[in-house]
């Protein structure tokens, strides 16, 4: 079943997108405030944020110390498989191994993700969540 678009703050192109592919994409992209510049701020901290902007992602990534990264291991060419973020700190638990902003952008643009994130957490501490939202997975 498909999830409710309100998705504040998305442009018509965007929103085009989210009717086309609402039926793979998560109920929280659904309802995702849309940013669009890094200066674009949230309504309220721990709001859910989304965009597809490359220069929204990075600084976000980059005020955080965050890094590009990937793992890469099973995949023939070395292309990056399963993408993430590094932050000083934290710990996926998966073997990862660093990429240029480019390819990681790459993979994000083929693969047609929608970067999910937020600015604050609930109680306004600096928020590094994010989570990447696919609309060519397959729902289980």
């Amino acid at each position: 079943m498909a999830g409710t678009l309100t998705a504040p703050n998305a442009t018509r192109d965007e929103r085009h997108w989210l009717e086309r592919h609402r039926s793979t994409l998560s109920p929280t992209t659904l309802r995702a405030k849309w940013i669009h510049e890094p200066g674009d701020r949230p309504d309220r901290n721990g709001q859910t944020l989304a965009t597809r902007s490359r220069d929204v992602i990075r600084h976000w990534a980059e005020e955080r110390r965050g890094a590009p990264v990937a793992a890469t291991r099973g995949d023939s060419n070395g292309r990056p498989r399963v993408l993430w973020l590094d932050f000083p700190g934290a710990s996926s638990g998966v073997r990862l191994q660093a990429v240029s902003w480019d390819e990681w952008f790459g993979v994000f643009d083929e693969r047609n993700l929608v970067f999910l994130f937020q600015e604050r957490l609930r109680n306004g501490d600096q928020s590094t969540f994010f989570r990447l939202d696919s609309p060519d997975r397959e729902r289980g």
